[in-house]
């Protein structure tokens, strides 16, 4: 079987690679930018690609349709930067990856305690030999209500890790989760969360329904000085709503490892800037998912999910 790979990461996929695609006998076609009009001709004989992040709008999927490609494996949990409708309609197949939901898990709650803690303040006072206590003294985890948003796998592994915290924790999710009953209480609407709880965290895809849930009327229905946490999707929050409500104290701090994306102008740079600028938000580089394990994850169940549609068995990570 032949995969060409968009995006390759010398820096941190190549062992992978090299060391599944020979476990699988997969001959690998390497491109180290990601896919656009101007590169997909070097798919050209290969029935499968795997791409990252990168847009693949109605034109591009076409295009590597009409070139022989098979199917689109992208190495990431999120597929909403592949268009789905254009994919049905040519016959492309779709699929996506998963990975051990520990790193995000791990990721969310080091974001949680940051915020709670104030640490972002003590870091930079830190930086100047400044070692005093006035203004950052913290809250300690267990006096919180935490709501968790979205019960799938990296939402269980947040609810069973705040559990040993000690904290009341409510959950809402369609589909409910047997596993999450034990640890904490699933409420009927998400506006429950929003009034319940002191710390929210979410923790589902993005899709066109979702998309700024956590708005000005929403953030509006929440206590005073709630703590607001992203490892899930940037545009679940709406940006300008954020910043007014960390102006006026509604949100007391935020931790988030996704915004809004700027390529598409949700978000202007100026508002990037001024989000950062505030000592109670801590702003990272979508790196929740960046542990060792999850690379070898990503890269070996994008190689095995091609693998599984080449022999024509069932594949989990094919989306429907």
């Amino acid at each position: 079987m032949k995969l060409f790979v968009y995006s390759y990461r010398t820096f941190d996929e190549d062992v992978y690679f090299r060391e599944f695609s020979k476990e699988y006998g997969v001959e690998l076609g390497i491109c180290h930018q990601g896919p656009s009009m101007e590169n997909a001709h070097l798919a050209e004989g290969y029935d499968y690609i795997s791409i990252l992040t990168s847009k693949i709008n109605a034109a591009l999927v076409r295009r590597f349709r009409e070139l022989g490609v098979k199917m689109i494996s992208t190495r990431t949990i999120g597929y909403d930067h592949i268009d789905l409708d254009a994919a049905r309609a040519c016959g492309m197949k779709v699929s996506n990856v998963t990975y051990s939901p520990e790193c995000v898990a791990d990721y969310t709650m080091l974001l949680i305690l940051m915020s709670i803690r104030k640490m972002k303040r003590i870091l930079q006072r830190a930086e100047l030999n400044d070692f005093s206590l006035p203004g950052i003294q913290g809250g300690e985890l267990h006096n919180f209500t935490v709501g968790v948003i979205g019960t799938g796998k990296i939402g269980q592994a947040v609810i069973r890790d705040l559990s040993g915290f000690g904290c009341k924790i409510y959950a809402y999710d369609v589909y409910r989760s047997e596993s999450v009953k034990e640890y904490a209480d699933y409420v009927e609407n998400v506006q429950e969360i929003y009034q319940k709880c002191d710390l929210i965290t979410l923790h589902m895809p993005l899709f066109e329904s979702n998309f700024h849930m956590i708005d000005e009327k929403a953030m509006a229905q929440m206590k005073d000085g709630v703590v607001l946490i992203n490892t899930a999707r940037g545009g679940l929050i709406d940006t300008k709503a954020l910043i007014k409500g960390l102006e006026t104290g509604k949100v007391g701090a935020a931790g988030l490892d996704v915004i809004e994306d700027l390529k598409s102008k949700c978000l202007s740079k100026h508002d990037l800037c001024i989000l950062r600028s505030f000592p109670n938000v801590v702003v990272t580089p979508h790196m929740a998912f960046y542990t060792d394990q999850a690379v070898s994850d990503m890269v070996k169940n994008s190689i095995l999910s091609c693998c599984l549609n080449e022999r024509g068995e069932e594949n989990p990570w094919e989306v429907k």
